[in-house]
């Protein structure tokens, strides 16, 4: 069954950090649903991308991640399937 895993990529503030994060999803065929990245930290130490990428099982999103902890630039990386929040209905 296939699922919506959300990405979180921290990286130093190199120019090459991103495309080669986007790489590592292009090179399996993967467009991603969401992208975003943003620098963080103490003036702007950190860069984090945070990526959506629907289609995948949880053993290739296992895969994915692993790829891209061997990014030079990478500092860390977490992954996790997205959730449906449910709110309970109110009761009558």
């Amino acid at each position: 069954m296939s699922a919506v895993f959300c990405f979180s990529v921290h990286s130093e503030p190199s120019p090459s950090a991103l495309p080669r994060v986007l790489e590592v999803f292009a090179h399996r065929g993967y467009v991603p649903e969401r992208c975003h990245a943003r620098l963080e930290g103490r003036d702007g130490q950190e860069l984090a991308i945070e990526v959506q990428l629907g289609g995948l099982d949880p053993a290739e999103a296992e895969r994915l991640a692993k790829r891209l902890e061997r990014i030079v630039t990478v500092d860390a990386v977490l992954w996790t399937e997205k959730k449906r929040c449910l709110v309970p209905s109110s009761p009558s």
